[in-house]
């Protein structure tokens, strides 16, 4: 019986010496593996700088739906088609000198008339007449843009209020740059080109930035890193010593 528990415990030993450097060693991987995930986080913690801080792609910036498929020239056809036929609205109107009520009364008076000699012309050879398509507008949809249009409408005012009120002089400044350039674009160009200007914008500078995506935002955080230092340096001299009104309105 000695012998017996003598010899099974030199090979419970021998059986337990193999396993401690399997578990140093799983230890130690797992304390590399530690060691690595902090690294690992704080790489994917690090954000990259994108213009105007967004954080979607660009495709789900425009909407993702079909006006940013044309506007990111997805379908090369629909948007050809949609800058040419903008242009060629552009031309008729401001370098030709056609009028907009003209040219709709016009249009309309050539569709009507023929579409009536077609259905006249069909019924005299017996064949079935045209199939003019219902055009109705969706409630739901028109819903949305009205609530759209009155949610940004109030924002301007509020923006506008709280401009007025003098409780940010940024965004006093802000504004008052933006009005004054929109006022010196409008007197340069009429309204027909400035809307074809911005339909061209829409069409050439989001496709051109998803392109040159990374070196945009490269650009664009070194001038925003400037423009901050310098508006800090107007802040301390100047802007801090403009009095500000009341942060909160007096309650009656």
């Amino acid at each position: 019986m000695a012998e017996h528990s003598v010899e099974s415990t030199v090979t419970e030993k021998i059986e337990e010496e193999p396993r401690k450097p399997a578990e140093s060693s799983s230890s130690s991987s797992d304390s590399d593996s530690d060691g690595e995930e902090p690294v690992q986080s704080s790489s994917v913690k690090a954000k990259v700088y994108r213009l105007f801080g967004r954080e979607k792609p660009v495709h789900q910036v425009l909407g993702g739906g079909k006006s940013a498929d044309v506007m990111l020239w997805r379908d090369k056809k629909i948007s050809a088609g949609a800058l040419s036929a903008s242009t060629a609205i552009w031309v008729l109107f401001e370098l030709v000198g056609y009028h907009l009520l003209t040219f709709v009364c016009h249009g309309l008076v050539l569709s009507l008339v023929v579409l009536f000699l077609w259905s006249k012309a069909c019924t005299f050879i017996n064949k079935s007449p045209p199939r003019i398509p219902e055009v109705s507008i969706p409630e739901d949809q028109a819903e949305q843009v009205a609530r759209t249009l009155r949610y940004e409408i109030n924002r301007a005012f509020a923006v506008l209020r709280e401009v007025a009120l003098g409780r940010d002089v940024k965004k006093f400044l802000t504004v008052i740059a933006g009005l004054w350039l929109l006022s010196m674009v409008g007197s340069s160009v009429n309204f027909l080109t400035l809307v074809y200007i911005l339909f061209v914008t829409l069409h050439t500078v989001p496709v051109l930035y998803e392109k040159y995506e990374d070196k945009v935002d490269a650009a664009a955080e070194k001038a925003m890193a400037e423009i901050k230092k310098q508006y800090a340096v107007l802040d301390d001299k100047v802007l801090s010593k403009i009095p500000r009104g009341p942060l909160k309105d007096k309650k009656h």
